[in-house]
Order: C-alpha cells, then sequence, then structure tokens
C-alpha cells in the first residue's frame, strides 16, 4: 500500500510540473497488476492461426480476460520477434513491463507473428513494401494483412467490444504505422513507438546514407536467416569470439570482408543493402512516410529523446502526417527514454545521467493509458491528451506544447570561431580554419569503454575521452549565465575542405556540466565537469546535396555541408557550457569512410586513405549550428 501511496505522490508531483506548463494530464487511476498469479487468474489465452486474403494464415495468440460481464477493446501488436511462448497455458511475462497497465484495464491483449515469421506462414520481407491500389487478393502488404487480422479478431474473439488498438515498439512500430493505412472501421487508435520508419536516411541501418554497420550486422546475422517454414525455435547470435568490437571490425578491415567470411548469399538483405549504396527506388518503395495520406484512426507516437535505433523514425513519423493528412487526429510524445525504455524501465535514468522519477509510469498513466481508452473505451476527453508532451532533459520536466516543434522557438545560430570558441557572434577572421587528419587506420571510437555489443548509454555518454584525441574537434561557449533551452531539430552547417574527395562529418552537441556537479553522494562515476552527449549524428560527405546522386569533393575546395539532426529537447543549465564536437570517424557505430568517392560497400583495404580536413570559421566561410531556442 506504501508503494501505491508513494507513486501517487510523485505522479502529482510531476503533474504539477506539466501544469506550469500550460495544463495537466489525465491521470489513470488504476494500478498496475504486479505478477504472474494475479494474470492466470483473471486472464485465458487461445491460439488461433488467421487466414488472410490470399491463403497464409497467421500464427496469433489472444488474451482474454475472464470478466464476462462487460466489453473489452482489444489491442494488437504485430511483431517479426515472435509471440512467445507458444501454448495455451504458457503466459507471456507481461507482468514485468509497464505494458501491465492494459491488463489492468481489462483489454483483450493480441500478439501476431507476422508473415513469414516463426510459426506464421507465408514468405518474409523485410519493411514490405506498401502496395498502393491492390488489385487482387495476391497483392498482400502489412496493412492488408492487419485488415484481415482486425476483420476476424472483432468477428470471433469473445466479449470485444469492436474496437481495436494497433501499437508496438521498432519492428512492431514499423507495422503499427502500416496498420494506420489498413482501412479497417473497427482500426480507431494505433500508437507507433520508435518506429522503424526509413532505413538509409535515419533510422538503425543508415543515417544520412552512412552505414551503421555494427548494430546491422549483428541483427542481420540473425534476423536475415531463411526460414524455410514456421518453427518456434529462436536462432542463434553471432560468435564474435571477441569482447572488444572496436577490434573485431577493426581486423575485418571491409564491408566486402564481412560479407564474404560471415554473411554469404544466404542473408537477402544485408546484400541487398550492399548492392543499393545510394538512396534509390529499392530503399523508397522500403519507405512508409511516402504513403501516410488521409490516414483515419487517431494516432499517438512515442519516441526516445536518447534512442540510438529509431530517434528520428517516432520525429518524422509525427511530422509526415501532420504534413500529409491534416484531418488525423496526431500526437506526439517523447521522453528521456533510450530504445523503448518506456515499456522496460522506470526512465529515471540513462548511463550516468539522472532524470528524476518514474519518468515511464508517468507516461503510462497520463498518456499512452488515457489516450488509447478514449478511443478504445469511449473513457475521458480527446483533449485531455496535447498535441505534444515532450520532456526536456536538463530542467527534467515533462511539458505540453500545442505543437512540434514549438512554434515560440526563435531560430538563433552558434557560430564556431577561433581558438574553439562558440558563440553568436558571426566570426570576423580572414582564412581561419581548424584541422585534424582522419586516419582510417585509427577511426575514433564512439564510446570510450571496451565492449562487445553496442551500448544504449552512448547516447548520454561522456564525451571528454573524444575530445582528448586530436582528430577530434572542440568549440565551447562561454559559461551559460542563464539556462538555455532547445527544443527542435539541430543543423549543421560546416563550410569544410578535405585533401580527398569523400569523408564522413559527425557532429555532437554537449552539455559541459560544472567542475563542482554532483547529483548527489551516492554518484559512482566523476560527474565534475560531464560532458553529455545531448545529440550526435553523421554526414557521409558524398550525400551533402542529394541522397539519390552522390557527389565527390573537390580536393582543397572549401564546400559546405549541411544536415540535420534528430530534434532535441534539452535545457543547459546556468552555470553550464555547451560544446560542439567534429570529427570523421565514430567506430565501429558507422562504417570506416575510405575518404576516396567509391563503392565503399565492395572497396578493398587499400582504398582506406588519410585526409586532411579543415574546418572553416571566417568572415567568408562562417561554420554553424542552428538551434531553436524556447523562451519561457
Amino acid at each position: 500500500m506504501k508503494r501505491k501511496i508513494n507513486l501517487l505522490v510523485v505522479a502529482l508531483c510531476m503533474a504539477g510540473a506539466v501544469l506550469a506548463q500550460g495544463g495537466m494530464h489525465p491521470m489513470s487511476k488504476v494500478e498496475p497488476f504486479a505478477d504472474s498469479t494475479w494474470m492466470v487468474n483473471n486472464y485465458y489465452k487461445i491460439e488461433r492461426m488467421i487466414a488472410m486474403r490470399d491463403g497464409a494464415n497467421l500464427f496469433t495468440s489472444i488474451y482474454i480476460p475472464k470478466d464476462s460481464i462487460a466489453k473489452h477493446p482489444i489491442m494488437l501488436t504485430r511483431t517479426p520477434y515472435s509471440c512467445a511462448p507458444y501454448g495455451e497455458d504458457k503466459f507471456r511475462n507481461f507482468w514485468s513491463r509497464n505494458t501491465r497497465y492494459y491488463f489492468s484495464e481489462k483489454y483483450i491483449v493480441v500478439m501476431q507473428d507476422v508473415r513469414g515469421k516463426y510459426m506464421s506462414e507465408g514468405e518474409y520481407e523485410d519493411i514490405r513494401p506498401y502496395v498502393e491500389n491492390k488489385k487482387s487478393k495476391k497483392d498482400v502488404d502489412e496493412a492488408s494483412d492487419t485488415y484481415d487480422a482486425i476483420d476476424w479478431m472483432v468477428k470471433h474473439i469473445p466479449g470485444n467490444n469492436g474496437n481495436v488498438g494497433v501499437s508496438g515498439i521498432s519492428y512492431p512500430g514499423f507495422y503499427s504505422t502500416m496498420a494506420a493505412l489498413c482501412g479497417h472501421p473497427a482500426l480507431k487508435a494505433v500508437g507507433p513507438q520508435a518506429p522503424v520508419t526509413n532505413w538509409f536516411i535515419g533510422d538503425d541501418v543508415h543515417h544520412n546514407g552512412a552505414f551503421f554497420m555494427m548494430d546491422d550486422f549483428g541483427f542481420d546475422y540473425v534476423f536475415g536467416k531463411p526460414r524455410p517454414k514456421p518453427t518456434s525455435a529462436f536462432d542463434k547470435g553471432f560468435d564474435f569470439k571477441s569482447q572488444d568490437n572496436y577490434q573485431f571490425f577493426l581486423e575485418q578491415a571491409t564491408l566486402k570482408n564481412l560479407t564474404k567470411r560471415f554473411m554469404g548469399d544466404s542473408l537477402k538483405f544485408w546484400n541487398d543493402e550492399m548492392n543499393h549504396p545510394n538512396y534509390d527506388e529499392f530503399w523508397k518503395a522500403h519507405t512508409v512516410t511516402y504513403h501516410l495520406k488521409n490516414i483515419k484512426p487517431a494516432v499517438l507516437t512515442t519516441g526516445g529523446l536518447y534512442d540510438a535505433e529509431d530517434c528520428w523514425g517516432a520525429y518524422q513519423t509525427y511530422k509526415t502526417i501532420e504534413k500529409q493528412s491534416t484531418g488525423t487526429v496526431n500526437k506526439l510524445c517523447v521522453g528521456p527514454w533510450a530504445h523503448g525504455g518506456w515499456a522496460k524501465t522506470d526512465g529515471n535514468s540513462l548511463g550516468n545521467v539522472k532524470f528524476g522519477t518514474d519518468v515511464s509510469d508517468f507516461y503510462y498513466r497520463n498518456v499512452e493509458i488515457p489516450f488509447f481508452n478514449y478511443y478504445l473505451k469511449g473513457e475521458g476527453n480527446k483533449d485531455n491528451v496535447p498535441e505534444a508532451t515532450v520532456f526536456i532533459s536538463g530542467e527534467n520536466t515533462w511539458n505540453q506544447f500545442a505543437e512540434w516543434p514549438p512554434k515560440k522557438a526563435e531560430t538563433k545560430l552558434i557560430y564556431l570561431n577561433e581558438k574553439g570558441k562558440l558563440s553568436n557572434s558571426k566570426p570576423t577572421a580572414v582564412n581561419s580554419f581548424s584541422e585534424y587528419i582522419s586516419d582510417p587506420a585509427k577511426p575514433v571510437p564512439y564510446t570510450e569503454d571496451v565492449h562487445l555489443h553496442r551500448t544504449r548509454e552512448y547516447m548520454t555518454d561522456d564525451q571528454r575521452f573524444a575530445g582528448r584525441r586530436p582528430d577530434v574537434l572542440e568549440f565551447k561557449t562561454d559559461t551559460l549565465t542563464e539556462d538555455l533551452t532547445l527544443t527542435g531539430p539541430v543543423i549543421a552547417d560546416l563550410m569544410v575542405a578535405l585533401s580527398t574527395t569523400d569523408a564522413d562529418f559527425i557532429v555532437k552537441v554537449i552539455d559541459v556540466f560544472p567542475d563542482n556537479f554532483k547529483y548527489g553522494k551516492d554518484d559512482k562515476y566523476p560527474m565534475g565537469g560531464y560532458e553529455m552527449l545531448v545529440r550526435g549524428d553523421v554526414m557521409r560527405g558524398k550525400f551533402r546535396n542529394s541522397f539519390e546522386k552522390p557527389e565527390a569533393f573537390v580536393p582543397n575546395k572549401i564546400t559546405e555541408v549541411k544536415f540535420e539532426m534528430p530534434d532535441v529537447a534539452h535545457t543547459f543549465k546556468k552555470g553550464h557550457r555547451m560544446m560542439v564536437q567534429i570529427q570523421s570517424t565514430w567506430f565501429p557505430l558507422v562504417d570506416r569512410n575510405p575518404q576516396q568517392f567509391i563503392d565503399i560497400y565492395h572497396c578493398d583495404e587499400k582504398d582506406f586513405i588519410k585526409s586532411n580536413i579543415r574546418i572553416f570559421h571566417d568572415a567568408t566561410n562562417a561554420s554553424s549550428i542552428q538551434i531553436s531556442v524556447l523562451k519561457k
């Protein structure tokens, strides 16, 4: 009982912080259940094969409340990651995740293996393209499969109220976005969460054309294996025979070697990636945002400020619907989470950085559950969940906005200057630049630690280690005399010259903590002078003007490289400093650019060469960072 009272007090306190920003969210009064005993006593499970229009049958697990007095809404998640455990007497451990709220609210919870995965029939295709004009039963996609699944469910699941929601995280977030296109009248609301959105420009596989090698290699090795028939078995991951991912990938030298040594010909999507180096029709066909028009169900997109996989996708899904489907009820929530952190963590911290208490609990009580309860149960008011609910880190408060990015945020430029200065003043110097040598043989690591699997914490990691390298430039503001709050995209606009025909440009926006900073006595890491990564991203230089038609650099010619990074919501507190780091390798997070204008996916080790890179900051060639400053 004490735990419940404490949660309520915390939620009320946090809601008060939101109230100061213009209104308080509705709070869910239902306490989530705590264990498997409650689950078994209140729910039963059935399993069904649901027929699709082309004859393929999809395996579906259905958890139904034993309460038969009332009618209950359906919440569907479609997944390529298995809806295990299989067997009607075996229950998924929903009680260990924040999604347990749906069971306390007596939802019918449904999970389905998508076409071609695990126990479902059919052939799997990664981010299966949407078929806009379906002419026969053979024209299937994830939208049509969702339609057919919903149609069966509302007709056959006992005790349902005829209202369906679809939600999911990451790849299931993509299936949620596709569900919004299905057109079934029973589908009233969808929740794409950290949705896979565009695997060339912003999510998982590439950022601005740069290949996120470490993540994609481990993922495709397992996920991309062909599955000749339905199975409940899980594939084993790659045996690196090492605990040092930096050393492992450096020893492989090239993507061509990775493919030849480990991936072979059977991993279709990996080989598609290797054979489609530019943003061509292959990638466009596998991008859902082109089709987000005239969406009928209400949409709540959820994302993490510090999501290493699909931070860009959440923002882009929301913004695209705003632009292309103006009549849709379209809402956004972004919190200080890593990938899917709202569902499996309390959200109170990430790595060494702390955000407060019960962040994820607040989200479920005040955003996600009230949203779906209104559209699927008719409870509450549709205006109770605002257009945008965004957590601003640094000041660590939830805030409400009538739109995102906030219109009241003011666009400003901060300029790179001589002697590592970062300021509002445009440089006046003549022929001023900072330079470094980018050596692919000794790439800058993406994090300080030696480890095997990519960390989620790197999104807020201390960047002091990087600034100690000669191939990383740093530019700092003076100590801030007042809080500086950024809300919206960050745009890097660099004037560069390089001695070769290509290079990558990694830009990092960093919050430099005061030297005497401490969270408390229990700090396990020296937080004084901590350099918190707020946002970092990469632009593969040859795509600076077009993702479809890459262009070589003219050696030693001053050239503009301008690109947008995913939105931020962060306050640099009084007494802190803002810093920008610039580098050209980020390994092994991003594959190494040979720094020549060639096919990176098939080049040889001898093709990797050093490049002398200059970043200009003078009156004629002023490099800058565009930010959106929120005045409160």
